[in-house]
């Protein structure tokens, strides 16, 4: 007959044999972590800010994993004409302009579409989010199926820390000014046709702008 010690020994090796259950993905519940697995440790999370789309934002706390020294972010003699509170986005130097008033700006540097994916004309700020989760468009899909369906915010994901949805007429253009992942490709003609930021710098932009603010993409 086994001795205890020998059943207790049995069953140890039978659990680390065994297989690891499948993990679901996680889509962020509320006031919760995600806790520590094959992933990696808990990712602690953060109240949203009362001005982000709860159903396009992430409530993870990655603020902290920020560069803050990196950024483009200046102040100058406004080149847009525009009124105080206008963004505007000129493709071609690939710089954005928040005007200030009184003849100033807040200029920041950008990424912007490649030739074939790119978008001019007016639109107004119709949705914010806070560590956005990123949904490719099917026409992405299509070109790129091995992307992931839905990917959730975090230090990773192509929209980065912050994301402005740009609607015209109330419907959302598909176009965001969001952070990104890739802080290299800033200054150059690389993305879908969304303007990309430097997550330090669209973090910034983001406690500047409400819903509604006037975009004009040159």
């Amino acid at each position: 007959m086994s001795s205890p010690r020998a059943l207790l020994l049995a069953s140890l090796v039978g659990l680390a044999s065994a297989p690891l259950p499948a993990v679901a993905q996680n889509f962020w519940p509320f006031n919760q972590s995600t806790p520590a697995g094959p992933a990696g440790p808990a990712v602690p999370t953060a109240p949203l800010p009362a001005d982000a789309d709860p159903a396009y934002s992430t409530p993870v706390d990655l603020d902290g994993q920020i560069d803050r020294a990196r950024t483009t972010r200046r102040e100058i003699a406004d080149p847009t004409g525009q009124p105080a509170g206008t963004l505007t986005i000129n493709t071609k130097l690939r710089k954005l302009y928040l005007s200030e008033g009184n003849g100033r700006a807040i200029e920041y540097g950008i990424g912007v579409g490649r030739q074939g994916f790119t978008w001019k004309g007016e639109a107004e700020i119709g949705r914010k989010a806070y560590w956005p989760g990123w949904t490719p468009p099917p026409e992405m899909l299509e070109r790129r199926p091995e992307l992931p369906k839905h990917l959730d915010g975090s230090m990773g994901n192509p929209l980065g820390a912050r994301a402005l949805y740009l609607f015209q007429d109330k419907k959302d253009t598909l176009f965001r000014i969001h952070g990104t992942n890739e802080p290299d490709s800033i200054g150059h003609a690389v993305s879908s046709g969304c303007i990309r930021m430097l997550n330090v710098d669209v973090i910034d932009l983001y406690g500047r702008v409400a819903k509604g603010t006037k975009v004009v993409v040159l």
